[in-house]
């Protein structure tokens, strides 16, 4: 894998504190770092200028293994709001090292999609679903995304509800999220039975070398219905 952090700034870290309100444990008595973000990442300046002219950003996480009194560690979690065509902004990720578990819900909780994705495999999250990333193995977890710059993440919901419908435990249970109405089970896809072909082929950062313009598709979702997963 390559070493990206020379191409990186300063991160932005996301501590035990900031996740509180999304624990299902709020008063779980640990702190500091819980994962670092390194946002808008580019590997020269053409490529910053491609990425920015077309409204896009290129982004780093790192989630280390952690038990955060009895779930794994996790993003905060939060939803996309809808492009001036009322689509919602979707999101690609690749998993760069280690393994992710992407939890997936629609906004209307309709369905509940739990994605399990190792070294190399790419998740894209369609229109309409809010996510969160669980770090569920013993190793650092590094992924890569690439997201429209046009907007902010809404984190309302997840705070207001205590997180995510469901909580992984460091047991491997998913346990419901008390908060939550009657949801329906989280369901398990494979990376690949939720994105399209056109999304899995090789590194995501070769989409912005090859200036391969399907990356429009995270601005303007309604111009590429035909790549896009539809969960």
């Amino acid at each position: 894998m390559e070493d990206w952090k020379k191409y990186a700034g300063s991160p932005v870290t996301r501590s035990v504190e900031d996740l509180r309100p999304v624990l299902r444990n709020p008063a779980c008595d640990l702190d500091g770092p819980a994962y670092l973000m390194f946002r808008d990442i580019a590997r020269s300046p053409v490529d910053r200028a491609w990425l920015s002219e077309r409204h896009l950003r290129y982004d780093v996480t790192c989630i280390p293994p952690r038990d955060l009194c009895g779930e794994f560690v996790k993003t905060k979690g939060h939803y996309h709001p809808d492009n001036p065509s009322g689509m919602g902004y979707p999101e690609v990720y690749q998993v760069l090292s280690g393994r992710a578990h992407f939890l997936l819900q629609r906004r209307d909780l309709g369905r509940i999609v739990l994605v399990p994705a190792g070294e190399g495999e790419t998740v894209l999250v369609p229109p309409g679903y809010g996510h969160v990333t669980i770090n569920p193995g013993e190793g650092d977890l590094v992924m890569a995304n690439i997201v429209s710059s046009c907007f902010e993440s809404d984190y309302r919901f997840y705070e207001e509800n205590r997180g995510a419908a469901y909580y992984e435990l460091v047991s491997g249970e998913l346990e419901k999220n008390p908060r939550y109405p009657s949801v329906p089970p989280a369901e398990t896809r494979q990376p690949y039975e939720i994105t399209p072909g056109p999304w899995r082929d090789g590194s995501l950062y070769g989409y912005v070398e090859r200036r391969d313009e399907i990356l429009c598709a995270l601005v303007y979702p309604e111009r590429y219905m035909h790549t896009l997963s539809i969960l």
